[in-house]
């Protein structure tokens, strides 16, 4: 769906506040894994790294970075929205609040503001195009990418520890289980008729 189609959509009373929530506790995720001194997540890596690099902070980093994904999205096709927006926006400066418990928090509120269908933050949407145009699995898609980023982060200086290894590997199966089970089911969406926007 497009931006236009997703904020038209159906069910709007739930899938707001389960974005908002998604994306706050998505946030607080984040800090709980950097904060445990275990590791980050793979993007949290990649995003202490450039922090360190251009000597400014993990918010101003991740949104950043956020920034600069998008970009690849062109090739992608991946239509933003609402979700895009506040992932921008909410991530990096609610980035506030140990390893287990941060993991399945950062999985769950992953799959909640995804299944909210109002279009996956900057990161995420590398994710979905790539599910979307390879018809490989979340579980592998997200894998792939967060040992890649991490590998990056680690090799501009960011933090890889035993955390980080297991939130690389286990996110995308974790978020592929989940996913299905908090998504909103919507009514489908009528093709659009000639001549219409």
């Amino acid at each position: 769906m497009n931006a236009l189609a997703q904020v038209r959509a159906a069910r709007k009373a739930r899938r707001v506040p389960q974005l908002l929530l998604g994306l706050l506790g998505y946030g607080a995720a984040v800090m709980l894994l950097v904060r445990s001194g275990l590791g980050a997540a793979s993007w949290n890596v990649l995003t202490e790294g450039t922090a360190a690099s251009l000597g400014i902070s993990f918010g101003w980093a991740t949104n950043l970075i956020s920034l600069l994904v998008l970009i690849a999205w062109i090739p992608l096709r991946e239509p933003p929205g609402l979700g895009t927006l506040l992932n921008v926006a909410l991530v990096g400066f609610a980035a506030v609040g140990y390893l287990v418990l941060g993991l399945v928090a950062l999985a769950f509120f992953d799959a909640l503001y995804l299944g909210a269908h109002f279009g996956p933050g900057p990161r995420d949407g590398i994710m979905t195009g790539l599910v979307r145009l390879t018809r490989l699995p979340v579980a592998v898609v997200r894998t792939a990418i967060d040992v890649a980023v991490c590998c990056a982060g680690w090799l501009l200086g960011g933090t890889v520890g035993v955390g980080t290894v297991l939130v690389a590997l286990s996110m995308g199966p974790l978020v592929g289980f989940l996913l299905p089970l908090v998504a909103v089911r919507l009514p489908p969406v009528p093709a659009p008729v000639r001549g219409t926007p």
